[in-house]
C-alpha cells in the first residue's frame, strides 16, 4: 500500500458521473489551489460508452450549469420544453385524451426544463474538471479508514490518498455507503424503464408527452433535430419487469411496433435511432447522508422514480448543497469534513429528498394500475388541476426548482 503524496488539503470524489464531476468543478472553481479536488472511477480511463439517456434539466439546475460554465458548451444540443401533455389511456386505445397540460415556461422566455442528452453533459463536465485542474484517476475507491484530524482513501491501484473528505458518488449501489455502515430503506417497483432515441419524420415542437399506462408511464421527451427521419425525441417506457425478457429478445421491426403501439402515429413514420436499454426502477432513501468526513451524493443518497422527470436535479441539488456547505467553510478557515459542516448539507437535503421520494412513489402507485375506479378518481384530479392555473404555476415552479430557498448555485449564482 502507497501513500500518494496528495495535499491533506484534499476532496475526493468516489464517482465520475454527472454528480461528482459538478461537485468537482464547483470545487475546484471555488477554492482554487487552496484544495485538491480529486475525482477517482475507473470508468474515466475507458473509451466512452453508447447512452441513449437524456435528462429533463430543470431550469434551476440549468442555472447552475451556467454559473459553473457548462451550459454554453451544451446548449446547441439541448432541446427546450415549451408544453407537457398529461394522458391516460390503455396502450391500445385508438383515442388518448389529454387531461392535463402545461406551459413550458416558467417566465415569459425561460423554459421550464431542457432535455440533455447524458453523453453531452459528462463530455463538458469532464472537460471542464480536466481545464480546471480537478485531477481525475481512473480508479475506483476501494475503502477508507476515517479519524478526527482526516480519512485515508484507497484506490484500486493501492494507493491511498490522505484527504479532509470522501464524497461518496457511487451510485444507488454503493460501497462506501455500506463499508461506512449507513443503512439504506427502499424497495423494488417490479418495473423498467426502458430507454431509446427514437426517429421521426414530424416535428415535436418541444412538446413533452406523458401517457400514463397500466404498466407505467410512457414518456416521449423532445431532442434537438437530427437523426434519419430529421427529427429525435427519447422514450422512458416504464414496463412491468415480468415482460421484459419477451421484449427484450424482440427483433428491431417487432419492437418498433410495440413503441409504436405506445408512441402513437401523431409524429409520423418512426424509427430506432439507439438501441434499447433497460433499468431496474426503485425507491431507496439512505438513513444518513453523512458518515464520519464522508458524505453521500445522488443515486449513493436515494433513488427515486423517473416518473416526474427529478433523479438527475435532486443530485445537482445535492451537489450545490454540498458544495455550498465545503466552500463557505473552507473560506473561514474550518475543516469542511468535520460533522458540523456534514450535518448542514444533511439538514439541507433531506426533507426535500424525503418528500420528493414521497411524490414520485405515490405517482406512480397510483397511475400504473388498471382499476377502473382508481383511473376515474385520478383522470377527475387531473381535469380538476387542469382547470386552476395557479395550482399549475405552482407545480411548473417546484418542476423547474425555482421555488423555496435553493443553494446559490441554483440560483444562478457563483459560489
Amino acid at each position: 500500500m502507497t501513500v500518494v503524496s496528495e495535499p491533506r488539503e484534499a476532496i475526493v470524489i468516489a464517482g465520475g458521473g454527472i454528480a461528482g464531476l459538478s461537485l468537482a468543478l464547483a470545487l475546484k472553481q471555488a477554492l482554487g489551489a487552496a484544495f485538491s479536488v480529486v475525482v477517482a472511477d475507473p470508468a474515466l480511463g475507458a473509451a466512452p460508452r453508447a447512452d441513449s439517456r437524456a435528462y429533463a434539466v430543470a431550469a434551476a439546475a440549468q442555472a447552475m450549469l451556467q454559473a459553473l460554465g457548462i451550459w454554453d458548451a451544451i446548449a446547441a444540443t439541448a432541446q427546450p420544453m415549451t408544453e407537457m401533455i398529461v394522458s391516460d389511456s390503455r396502450s391500445g386505445d385508438v383515442v388518448r385524451p389529454v387531461f392535463l397540460t402545461f406551459d413550458g415556461e416558467v417566465e415569459p422566455g425561460q423554459a421550464f426544463a431542457h432535455m440533455v442528452e447524458s453523453a453531452a453533459l459528462v463530455g463538458a463536465l469532464t472537460e471542464a474538471c480536466r481545464e480546471a485542474g480537478v485531477v481525475l484517476r481512473a480508479e475506483g475507491v476501494t475503502g477508507f479508514e476515517s479519524s478526527e484530524s482526516g480519512i485515508a482513501v484507497a484506490l484500486t491501484a493501492g494507493a491511498v490518498l490522505p484527504a479532509r473528505l470522501l464524497v461518496a458518488a457511487d451510485g444507488a449501489r454503493s460501497k462506501l455507503r455500506e463499508q461506512a455502515g449507513i443503512g439504506w430503506v427502499g424497495w423494488e417497483y417490479g418495473q423498467s424503464g426502458l430507454v431509446a432515441t427514437i426517429g421521426h419524420e414530424r416535428p415535436h415542437g418541444g412538446r413533452a408527452v406523458e401517457h400514463f399506462l397500466p404498466s407505467g408511464p410512457f414518456a416521449i421527451l423532445p431532442l434537438t433535430d437530427g437523426g434519419r427521419l430529421g427529427h429525435r425525441s427519447s422514450i422512458v417506457w416504464t414496463e412491468a419487469a415480468e415482460n421484459l425478457p419477451a421484449l427484450l429478445s424482440l427483433d428491431e421491426i417487432d419492437m418498433l411496433a410495440e413503441i409504436e403501439r405506445r408512441f402513437g402515429l401523431e409524429l409520423g413514420e418512426i424509427a430506432l435511432e439507439s438501441p434499447v436499454s433497460a433499468h431496474p426502477l426503485g425507491f431507496g432513501v439512505a438513513r444518513r447522508f453523512m458518515g464520519e468526513r464522508l458524505a453521500l451524493l445522488g443515486d449513493a443518497a436515494h433513488l427515486i422514480h423517473p416518473i416526474a422527470g427529478q433523479g438527475l436535479n435532486l443530485g445537482l441539488k445535492d451537489v450545490a448543497a454540498l458544495a455550498e456547505a465545503i466552500v463557505d467553510a473552507a473560506r473561514l478557515g474550518l475543516d469542511p469534513g468535520t460533522a458540523d459542516v456534514l450535518e448542514g448539507y444533511e439538514r439541507a437535503r433531506r426533507f426535500d429528498t424525503v418528500a420528493m421520494g414521497a411524490v414520485t412513489d405515490g405517482l406512480n402507485r397510483l397511475f400504473s394500475n388498471d382499476v377502473t375506479p382508481v383511473r376515474l378518481a385520478r383522470d377527475l384530479g387531473l381535469g380538476l388541476v387542469d382547470r386552476l392555473p395557479r395550482l399549475k404555476r405552482f407545480f411548473i415552479r417546484e418542476a423547474a426548482g425555482v421555488s423555496g430557498a435553493p443553494p446559490r448555485l441554483m440560483k444562478g449564482e457563483a459560489l
